[in-house]
């Protein structure tokens, strides 16, 4: 018999589950394995129920239904994590204040090429690259005319949408040194609670686009540094090679990949050195 989980009467099948598993995989990779079946159902819940859906079948049929693709793209905004915080892992900033962009600046000044290029690959609500943004624009204070700009991708529509905003509640920003704060962060009130909008010269730094992982890119490289971080342990080992090549071809020589505290590239073939922990450098 049929294992199954239930929410107030709505059946989870393994079939279901299968069958929602193997489209987010085909979609974008991410691999839904049998532990996310109770994070599957509840995100998945709320939505049948104000559907009136009956069961998953019939919303997974909808779904695949509607030509639009508006429906698809909810379900993957919903599957799709997206914990995310002002300079979380606070190491790789450091390692870009303390080491990587004063040598990086200086290599480029030799050579008069004034431009830096960056990608937050899963950007999610964009305290990533706005925290990339503060890093780079205080690395070049004063240091004249500079190109920086940091693509910011992910897969989750409406996590763009909340990050090209740009619009943080108080404690969103908490992580954000004062200095900081005051320089980058607008204090603004929306309906009677205290908010905090992120600057224009952030904003002109970071450029907010839909990416596919699994798809073709459009990028331009070579490019000096990826963010790629608590993004590939949700992939299965063969796609997490693929992307591990892929940032290796984008990046220029001498380029740093960051990667998530619980992500190694010990077990792949690849072509960077290990700078710290998550911090590789392109040979």
């Amino acid at each position: 018999m049929e294992s199954t989980l239930i929410f107030q009467n709505i059946v989870l099948t393994e079939k279901d589950f299968k069958r929602i598993s193997d489209l987010v995989y085909k979609h974008c990779g991410i691999n839904l394995h049998l532990g996310k079946k109770e994070l599957v159902r509840n995100r998945l819940s709320k939505l049948l129920r104000k559907g009136n859906f009956k069961t998953f079948k019939e919303y997974i049929d909808y779904v695949l239904e509607d030509k639009t693709g508006k429906e698809f793209s909810i379900l993957i905004d919903l599957l799709s994590t997206n914990l995310t915080s002002f300079f979380r892992e606070k190491p790789h900033f450091e390692f870009m204040r303390g080491s990587f962009l004063p040598e990086l600046l200086e290599q480029k000044r030799k050579n008069r090429n004034f431009r830096i290029r960056g990608w937050s690959a899963g950007c999610s609500s964009g305290e990533e690259p706005y925290s990339i943004a503060i890093t780079l624009l205080e690395a070049i204070a004063g240091q004249g005319r500079w190109d920086v700009k940091v693509l910011a991708s992910d897969v989750s529509t409406r996590m763009l949408e909340t990050a090209q905003k740009g619009i943080y509640d108080e404690e969103r920003i908490a992580p954000v040194p004062p200095m900081q704060k005051n320089q980058y962060l607008i204090q603004n009130r929306v309906d009677g609670r205290k908010v905090f909008k992120v600057s224009k010269s952030l904003k002109d730094v970071v450029i907010f686009k839909y990416l596919n992982l699994m798809k073709d890119w459009s990028i331009k490289g070579p490019i000096d540094f990826i963010f790629c971080r608590n993004v590939i342990i949700y992939f299965d080992k063969p796609t997490q090679q693929r992307l591990i090549n892929r940032f290796g071809d984008l990046l220029v020589s001498g380029g740093v990949l960051f990667t998530g505290h619980s992500e190694s590239l010990t077990s792949f073939e690849h072509r960077f050195s290990l700078i710290q922990p998550t911090v590789y450098v392109k040979k």
